[in-house]
């Protein structure tokens, strides 16, 4: 852990220890959007101090919200702003990197903390901009944040690359099924056991020969090349064997591709 990393953990700890009823620190709460965001501006003592402040996802937008954090920290007496984001989605990243490299404090809160405490501010479920972001300052004025995670680049890279791959395997995995949902199981009902076995061989087969009748009109060799290049063990040589002879008695329907374009 680097030195940096470990005094933004201490000023947070602090923070957590000072921040209930504090005369000194001004509560930001943020409502994260796509293209603006909502700033409520409040104290740790319940003052509210500018309800609403609408400002861009862009750097003119972040210099507002600095701009209008530094005129009401001076016009009522306080001088530690700390910024609490409610994460949505990536988009509150920028603006999260933009305070942190700016030595600002900067805190999220819970998703879930926050669907509760707005009930329990006015016993409402539906989302409102500009309550949500009062609604994330409260929960800050109680103590109730997290610790803002902002890692070294090279570690932050890597933890893009593996949601990246998290997400494209999901991805994958959902197109599979709808394959074998929508194509394998009206054309090659037989092939679907073998979609759990060994799904690339398997999807190997309806992306070259989904039709069986064709399959049964070829010879196990040459059924065996199309299918797949690589090593095949004992294993793959009885799954072969096992698709082939499918191939000769399957109920699929008939996969006729005249008249397509």
């Amino acid at each position: 852990m680097n030195r940096k990393k470990t005094n933004r953990i201490e000023a947070f700890r602090q923070l957590k220890t000072e921040i209930r009823n504090s005369q000194r620190h001004l509560i930001v709460g943020i409502d994260i959007a796509k293209d603006r965001h909502h700033a409520f501006f409040g104290t740790a003592y319940g003052k509210t101090i500018h309800r609403r402040l609408v400002f861009e996802n862009t750097s003119q937008g972040f210099d507002n919200l600095l701009a209008v954090t530094e005129t009401h920290l001076k016009s009522n007496g306080l001088d530690i702003p700390v910024f609490a984001l409610e994460p949505t989605g990536n988009y509150h990243k920028p603006l999260g990197e933009f305070l942190i490299r700016r030595g600002f404090h900067v805190a999220l809160t819970s998703g879930v903390a926050v669907n509760r405490n707005r009930e329990l501010l006015d016993g409402r479920w539906d989302k409102n901009d500009t309550k949500d972001a009062a609604n994330v300052a409260d929960l800050v004025s109680q103590g109730k944040f997290l610790f803002y995670d902002y890692p070294c680049p090279e570690v932050r890279e890597l933890q893009d690359l593996t949601s990246l791959k998290i997400k494209l395997k999901k991805l994958e995995h959902g197109l599979k099924v709808r394959i074998r949902n929508h194509l394998a199981a009206v054309y090659f009902p037989e092939l679907d056991r073998y979609c759990v076995q060994n799904s690339a061989l398997s999807m190997n087969i309806v992306r070259k020969m989904l039709d069986p009748r064709e399959i049964a009109g070829m010879d196990f060799h040459e059924f065996c090349q199309l299918a797949t290049d690589r090593d095949r063990g004992l294993k793959q040589q009885q799954r072969l064997e096992a698709i082939y002879e499918a191939a000769h008695r399957s109920v699929g329907c008939v996969l006729d591709f005249r008249g397509r374009p």
